[in-house]
C-alpha cells in the first residue's frame, strides 16, 4: 500500500533532468502520508516521463521492494499501489519457466509477469488491489491500470502537453501545469449522491480511471485514447444470470466457505503487524471468524464506540471478539473527539466527500494504526450477498404502489411529506408498545419522507435513483452547470438483468462501493499510515456471489442468507442476529448543537453569494428548519457543508 504519481510530456522532450527530478519529488512529497518508509523516483528526460513513488513496505521489507521498479531486461519501468495477493503462486510458475528474482516482493512478479504473458494477459491473472503505472521505454507508452472493483484509486488528466496522475489529487495539484478549476457540473452530483462518482472529479478535465480499466497514453495519441476494460462487472452480472449456480445450497455454503478462507488467507500475508475492523456486524464477523480460523495465534481486532446507544455497536463487536478468542482492542470515542476530525477531511479526502461515516472510519484506523500496518475490512458484503434494506424492501414497496396511478402516488407523498419526520417519530413512539415487534421501527420519519420521494416516480428504477438521491433536483442549486450523464442514469448501459433487486445490487456495486465506501476506507486508512484490505471484493468472491441466485441471498425479507450461513459455521446466530446499524455519528443533533456556529458560517447566505457555486435560497431553508427540529437535513447539509469546508481549505 502506497502512493504513486508520475507525468509525461506527450509532445516534446521533458527538460533538463534535474528539473524534472525537482517536480517529480514535490509530487512524491505530498504522499508522504501513504508510503512513510521509502521514496524514490526515476526519471527519462528523453522520453519526458517521471515516476514517483511513496512506500508503505508491507512484503519485503528490504531495498529489493524499492520502487520505481525496473524490469529484468530493463524493458519497463513500474509504481504499484496496493498488493497482489496470489504474486506466490504466480512467481512458482514464473521460475518454473525459467525466470529468476532478485527479492521477495509482489513488484517484482507484476513485472515479470507483464515480460512472460504480455500486460493485459498478466493483469488478468492478478487477485488483488492495484493501481499501476508502467511506462514501456520500447513502445514509448504510459499504462494506468487499475483493479477490477476500483479499490485503490488513481487520477489522471491532461495539463497542457503534459498527462499528469496520481494516487491523490494533491499530487496533481503540486504540478506546475496544472489548473485548478472547479468544474461546477459535478457540483449537482455531490448534491445528489454526496460523492463525485466515476469518471469525474472536482476538477475540470480530471478524471478517475474507471475500475478493471487500462489507459493506454502515447505522444501521438495524448489523452484522446479512452479506458479500455480488462474485466468487466456488467459481464459478470450477465454471465451469472445466463449461467447459475445449478447445486444444492448445502453446495453453495461450502464453496463460499472454501473461497473465502482461500481470499482471507492470502490476504493475511504480510511481513508487518495484521488485524481487521470488527463491528459485530456479519460481512467483518465473517472476515474474522475465518482469520482466526487460519491463524495460530489470537487475531488483533479492533472497534470504536460512542455513548449515544443508537449508535453504538460496540458491544456486539466484543461479544464476537470474545467467542472467537480475538484480542480484541475497543475505543470509546467522546463527540469532542469526532469532531476533531472534521477539520482534516479537506486534507483527507482531496475533493469534497459527504459520506459522514467518513468521521467513525477514520477514528477506527487511527485505533488500528497504534498497533499494526496492515487491518482487513469487510466491505463489500451489502451489495454481492443483499445486504442493503432497499433490496429486499424496494421490490417490495413497488409492488404495493406500482399499481397506483401517478398521480394517486404524488397527492400521497405529498400527505406524508406534510408531516414532518420529528412528528412521525413522535406519533410512532407513542404507539410503539401497541404495535407488533415487526413494525416497530428505528427513525421511521426519515422512512416515510423516503417513502414519500418514492412515490411519484415513473418506475422502480427511477424510485431506486429517488432513493439513492439526497438533494431531488440539484442542478437548480448550481447555477449554470448541467448534471452530468453517470452509470446511474445511462440506461442503456446497463446489463440485462430482469430483477430490480439485482439492478439495485448492480448500480451499487459499480457507483456507490468505489465510488463511496471504498473511497472512504482508503482515504481514512491511507490518511494514517494503514493498510487496508477488502477479501469479499477479491474478483472471484464477486464472481461467485452473482452466479448465486437471489433465493440464497434474501430470505424472509432478510438479506445475506447463504453469507450468513457460512459465518454460523464460527459464530452462534444469537450474537449476530438483530437489526441491521449503519456506522454512523449523530450528526443531526452535533449540527444543532456543538457544531452550530462553523456549520452558520459556512452556510452564511452573504458567503454563499459571494462565492457564486449555490444557490442561497434552498440551502438557507433547509437549514432553517433543521435547526428548527422540524425536519432533519443532515445529508442535504453536509454535503454542501463538505464542498465549504474543502473549498476554505484550498483557496481556489
Amino acid at each position: 500500500m502506497c502512493g504513486l504519481t508520475g507525468y509525461f510530456e506527450i509532445s516534446a522532450r521533458g527538460g533538463p533532468e534535474e528539473a524534472m527530478r525537482a517536480v517529480i519529488e514535490r509530487m512524491t512529497a505530498t504522499l508522504v502520508h501513504r508510503g512513510p518508509d521509502d521514496s524514490g523516483s526515476w526519471v527519462d528526460a528523453q522520453a519526458g516521463i517521471a515516476l514517483g513513488f511513496r512506500r508503505l513496505a508491507i512484503v519485503d521489507l528490504s531495498p529489493a521492494g524499492h520502487q520505481p521498479m525496473l524490469s529484468t531486461s530493463g524493458r519497463y519501468a513500474l509504481i504499484f499501489n496496493g498488493e497482489i495477493y496470489n504474486f506466490e503462486r504466480l512467481r512458482r510458475e514464473l521460475e518454473s519457466q525459467g525466470t529468476a528474482f532478485h527479492g521477495r516482493s509482489d513488484t517484482e512478479v507484476i513485472l515479470a509477469a507483464i515480460e512472460a504473458w504480455g500486460l493485459r494477459a498478466a493483469v488478468e491473472r492478478f487477485i488483488g488491489m492495484f493501481a499501476i503505472a508502467l511506462w514501456d521505454r520500447q513502445e514509448r507508452a504510459l499504462h494506468l491500470i487499475r483493479d477490477p472493483l476500483g479499490i485503490k484509486p488513481l487520477y489522471y488528466t491532461r495539463a497542457g502537453s503534459t498527462v499528469l496522475f496520481g494516487s491523490e489529487l494533491k499530487a496533481l495539484r503540486t504540478h506546475p501545469a496544472f489548473c485548478a478549476e472547479i468544474d461546477r457540473d459535478s457540483l449537482p452530483l455531490l448534491l445528489r449522491l454526496n460523492y463525485i462518482p466515476a469518471p469525474y472529479s472536482i476538477y475540470k478535465g480530471v478524471f478517475k480511471l474507471p475500475p478493471g480499466t487500462i489507459l493506454t497514453v502515447t505522444a501521438e495519441q495524448g489523452c484522446a485514447a479512452t479506458p479500455e476494460p480488462y474485466w468487466s462487472m456488467r459481464e459478470v452480472a450477465e454471465r451469472g444470470i445466463v449461467e447459475p449456480f445449478s447445486c444444492s445450497e448445502q453446495e453453495a455454503v461450502e464453496q463460499l466457505d472454501a473461497l473465502l478462507r482461500d481470499a482471507i488467507g492470502m490476504q493475511m500475508i504480510a511481513d508487518v503487524p495484521l488485524g481487521v475492523f470488527l463491528s459485530g456486524g456479519i460481512d467483518s464477523s465473517t472476515v474474522v471468524a475465518l482469520m482466526q480460523a487460519q491463524s495460530t495465534r489470537p487475531v488483533r481486532t479492533f472497534s470504536i464506540g460512542f455513548q449515544e446507544d443508537n449508535y453504538n455497536e460496540a458491544q456486539h463487536a466484543r461479544a464476537v471478539a470474545c467467542h472467537l478468542g480475538t484480542d480484541h482492542t475497543e475505543l470509546y470515542v467522546t463527540p469532542e473527539e469526532a469532531m476533531a476530525v472534521i477539520p482534516r477531511l479537506p486534507t483527507l479526502y482531496d475533493e469534497p466527500f459527504a459520506d459522514a461515516s467518513q468521521i467513525p472510519t477514520f477514528l477506527v484506523s487511527e485505533l488500528a494504526r497504534r498497533h499494526v500496518t496492515v487491518s482487513l475490512s469487510g466491505d463489500g458484503g451489502d451489495e454481492l450477498f443483499a445486504g442493503y434494506n432497499r433490496y429486499f424492501f424496494g421490490r417490495s414497496i413497488w409492488r404495493q404502489i406500482g399499481w397506483m396511478p401517478r398521480s394517486l402516488r404524488g397527492a400521497t407523498a405529498s400527505a406524508l411529506a406534510c408531516v414532518s419526520p420529528g412528528t412521525w417519530d413522535r406519533m410512532f413512539s407513542t404507539a410503539a408498545t401497541m404495535l407488533p415487534r415487526n413494525l416497530r421501527q428505528r427513525h421511521p420519519g426519515d422512512k416515510l419522507a423516503k417513502l414519500a420521494d418514492m412515490m411519484p416516480a415513473d418506475g422502480p428504477d427511477a424510485m431506486y435513483l429517488a432513493l439513492v438521491s439526497h438533494w431531488k433536483d440539484p442542478a437548480s442549486l448550481v447555477p449554470g452547470a448541467i448534471e452530468p450523464q453517470t452509470s446511474l442514469t445511462q440506461r442503456d448501459r446497463w446489463p440485462a438483468l430482469p430483477d430490480f433487486t439485482q439492478r439495485m445490487m448492480y448500480l451499487d456495486t459499480i457507483t456507490y462501493l468505489p465510488d463511496d465506501i471504498l473511497a472512504k476506507v482508503d482515504r481514512a486508512s491511507m490518511g494514517v499510515s494503514l493498510e487496508a484490505r477488502v477479501p469479499l471484493l477479491d474478483h472471484r468472491v464477486v464472481e461467485f456471489a452473482w452466479q448465486v441466485p437471489l433465493s440464497m441471498k434474501i430470505r424472509n425479507e432478510q438479506g445475506k442468507w447463504l453469507l450468513r450461513q457460512v459465518l454460523y459455521r464460527y459464530v452462534p446466530e444469537d450474537l449476530i442476529e438483530r437489526p441491521k446499524t449503519g456506522f454512523g455519528i449523530p450528526l443531526d443533533a452535533w449540527l444543532r448543537g456543538p457544531l452550530r456556529d462553523w456549520a452558520e458560517s459556512l452556510l452564511s447566505e452573504s458567503r454563499l453569494r459571494a462565492e457564486g457555486f449555490f444557490a442561497p435560497e434552498p440551502i438557507r431553508a433547509k437549514w432553517a428548519q433543521h435547526l428548527a427540529g422540524r425536519h432533519n437535513w443532515q445529508y442535504y447539509l453536509w454535503s454542501v457543508l463538505m464542498f465549504q469546508s474543502w473549498l476554505e481549505a484550498n483557496k481556489i
